[in-house]
Parts: C-alpha cells; sequence; structure tokens
C-alpha cells in the first residue's frame, strides 16, 4: 500500500507542477527564485538527461515500460519481504519514471523547468520533479545495496 501512495503521490505532484508550468511559463520569461542559483523556466526535453539522445521518443518509450514493469514486478511480488528504505526508493523511481512517461506519450517532450546555477557560474541541465524524485529513489538504492544490503544479509 505504502508503494502505492508513494508513487501515486509523485506522479500527481510531478504532473501538477508541470501542468502549472505550461500554463504560466510556456511563452513566457524565467521566474528568478533565487537570484543567481534558483530560477524556473520552460524547457521542452526530446532527449535524456542532460538533453542526450534528442527526439528517440520510442527508445524512451520501449526502455520506460521495460523499466516500469521490472519495478512493478519486484515491488508487487516481494512487498512483503522488502525492507522499507528499498521500497520506499522503487517507489520513487516508479514515480518519477511514470511522471516523465506520461509526458512523452502526451506531449511527444519532457517538460523541464528547475534550473540552477551553482558558485553564480555552472549551469546545470533544466530538471523537473521527475528527475527529482528518479535521483532521490536511484541515490537511496545506491546506499541500500553499498551499506544496508549487507547488514540485512548478515
Amino acid at each position: 500500500m505504502l508503494a502505492l501512495i508513494i508513487t501515486i503521490s509523485c506522479v500527481f505532484i510531478d504532473q501538477i507542477t508541470k501542468f502549472l508550468v505550461l500554463q504560466n511559463l510556456k511563452g513566457s520569461s524565467p521566474i528568478i527564485v533565487i537570484e543567481n542559483l534558483l530560477t524556473f523556466t520552460y524547457v521542452e526535453n526530446r532527449g535524456a538527461a542532460f538533453g542526450i539522445l534528442q527526439n528517440k521518443k520510442w527508445f524512451f518509450v520501449v526502455i520506460t515500460v521495460v523499466s516500469v514493469l521490472i519495478l512493478l514486478y519486484v515491488l508487487f511480488n516481494h512487498y512483503n519481504t522488502l525492507p522499507m528504505w528499498l521500497l520506499v526508493s522503487l517507489s520513487l523511481i516508479l514515480g518519477g519514471t511514470i511522471g516523465n512517461f506520461i509526458d512523452r506519450m502526451r506531449l511527444g517532450f519532457v517538460v523541464d523547468f528547475i534550473s540552477v546555477r551553482f558558485f553564480n557560474r555552472y549551469n546545470f541541465a533544466v530538471f523537473n520533479l521527475a528527475d527529482s524524485f528518479i535521483v532521490v529513489g536511484a541515490f537511496m538504492l545506491m546506499i541500500y545495496i553499498l551499506f544496508l544490503e549487507q547488514k540485512r544479509s548478515k
């Protein structure tokens, strides 16, 4: 049940923010939230992270469907045996993946809007909340594999 709540919450939050971005930022000037650090700007990403593999929609569709099926299999077939940390990490990854998949299928691109600048000099790739959920989930998964799984198996 927790996995379903986290996944649906991630998809809902992601899609609401992207809807607001489409309504308020598309065709408008960027919104500076924190000068030289955080800006909201409208970007249509037809590729993957950092804009690689532009216009390879069907490649991403296949990869996403396979990823979602694997995550669903693990979550539903091993739900009662998964540690909470792992359950949350996989649910975040699933929610973010579905959020970006909805964009790709509905719009033909992923809506990105969060622009971060480091040390007033380095611009990071523009991203969205689904990307953030995936990264946080992947980071949690990495921590689990590197540090927590060993303790659990002993």
